[in-house]
This record gives structure tokens, sequence and C-alpha cells, in this order.
């Protein structure tokens, strides 16, 4: 991308940003054009083409700042200060539900990006999903009390299971017409519940 996007006033950046954010989270990939971004940014398309050089940058330069900012909410929210990895996901369940509540449209960006099948851009965002993967498992896993869990646990599957099963009820949520955060809340309470109920140690 062009240096001079970040030249921009901060009001001007901004607008830009949730502009695209939410241009992409309505429509696939492929059906997102550059046009329409810059018409609801308040710009010329030439001038959006200016910062950003094509399409996969502008939703690869979201991408990154969607993992960003999920990041920093989840260090201020403290989700890896506790050896209790169900407390980590509480809080980090509060910390996201926070960014959806503040940012709907990052946060359907950020659901519709993870399911993306278009060729020109899937692979990029999957193994920048992975490396950010690999470091929410890394800072949750690294410290944890094995001593809470059943016997001969695969903890790190355990871990990855979980996130795959939040990863599609959101797509799921979305598919039905988007994420009501207060239905969200109540489901991952339960799922919580659900899989204390299963992993954790009984005597």
């Amino acid at each position: 991308m062009n240096d001079k996007f970040f030249g921009l006033p901060e009001e001007k950046q901004e607008r830009i940003i949730q502009a695209a954010y939410r241009v992409f989270a309505r429509n696939t990939y492929k059906k997102s054009p550059m046009h329409e971004i810059a018409g609801m940014a308040g710009i010329s398309k030439s001038l959006l083409f200016h910062y950003f050089r094509n399409k996969h940058e502008l939703y690869l330069f979201l991408w990154e700042k969607c993992a960003k900012v999920t990041i920093d909410r989840l260090k201020r929210y403290g989700c890896y200060d506790s050896r209790d990895l169900f407390e980590m996901m509480h809080r980090g369940m509060r910390a996201k539900l926070q960014i959806f509540r503040e940012s709907p449209d990052m946060a359907c960006f950020a659901v519709r990006a993870f399911y993306e099948k278009d060729e020109a851009i899937c692979e990029d965002i999957q193994k920048s999903y992975q490396k950010f993967f690999g470091w929410k498992a890394q800072k949750a896993l690294q410290d944890v009390d094995l001593e809470q869990f059943v016997p001969g646990l695969d903890l790190r599957m355990m871990y990855r299971e979980m996130c795959w099963a939040s990863e599609g009820y959101l797509w799921e949520m979305l598919q039905r017409g988007g994420l009501d955060v207060d239905a969200i809340e109540r489901d991952f309470e339960k799922l919580l519940d659900f899989w204390k109920s299963i992993y954790l140690r009984r005597d």
C-alpha cells in the first residue's frame, strides 16, 4: 500500500476503512466493488487505488487490522493472565463481543473473510489466520493448569476443536442475517458450560 494513506488525517483514514469494512461485510470478495467503497468513503475510485494498489491489498490490510484490534482487546481484558483455560476463554468472549458491539461491520467482515473461498484471496487469509491462531494457542496453553482436565487429554486438539466450533457458529449466525451479540453471548455461555462438563476433571 501507499504510505501516503497514513499521511491522511486520522478521520479520513477511518472513513475509508469503515467504508471498506461495510462493503466487504455484506458481500463476497468478488462482489465487493472498489467504486462502491470509494463512493461510501467520499473519495474517487482513482484516489482509493492511489492508496491501495488493488482490492487484494486493501482486503489484507483490513484483515490484518482486525487481528491487531483483536489481540489488543484480548490483552486489555487480561485473557492470558489466568491459568484457567475456560476463564481465559470467557474473558476472550467478552473482549470479542465488545468489538462486535463497537464495530459490527469489522466483526462481520472478519467472519466472512475467514470463510472466503475466492482463490484470489483465500490462501493469504488462511496463512495469516494460522499465524494468528498459533499466537493465540501458544498464549492460551503455555501456562495452563493441566491438573484441571481429564487425564490423557490432547489439550491442543481440544483448543482447536473449540475454536473450530466457535468459528462455525459465528458463520452460521452471519448466514442467518447478522451477528446478534446478545444471542451469541447466551449461546457461548452454554457452550463453555458444555465444554467444561466434558473436559474438566471430576474427582
